[in-house]
């Protein structure tokens, strides 16, 4: 299977634990649309996403710093990986994403997907609270 690495970066003008419990608190991601969702930041926490539809495993968790998952978007053939790492700087947080592993003739809708669904949805619930 032909495979892309996606790398985009986020900035979010919330604190780096808002933006932390966007990632990983069930109730934060249920709020921005990601739900129903199982969420724990533990490392071998099985997670899924609207239900379902988004599933796998954390790998490696740093507190409020860096979260790398084994990542599924329906049946494919195998796991992608995906990496935040979170870094703020005058109460703007940064998020840059990388995943590696997205089947070829999916890589315009995962990358589209975490623009709208993901992380505009993030940005809209935190930026919002301001």
């Amino acid at each position: 299977m032909s495979t892309k690495k996606l790398k985009q970066e986020y900035e979010i003008a919330a604190p780096l634990s808002s933006v932390w419990k966007a990632l990983t608190d069930t109730k934060v991601i249920n709020k921005w649309g990601g739900g129903p969702a199982k969420m724990k930041p533990e490392v071998g926490f099985k997670f899924s996403f609207w239900g379902g539809d988004i599933t796998g495993s954390n790998t490696k968790v740093i507190s409020m710093k860096q979260l790398n998952q084994d990542w599924m978007a329906g049946k494919w053939d195998e796991f992608s990986k995906v990496v935040f790492k979170l870094s703020n700087k005058a109460g703007v947080t940064t998020v840059v994403l990388t995943q590696t592993g997205i089947p070829f003739k999916e890589f315009k809708d995962i990358a589209d997907g975490w623009d709208r669904y993901y992380f505009g949805e993030i940005k809209k619930l935190l930026e919002s609270k301001l």
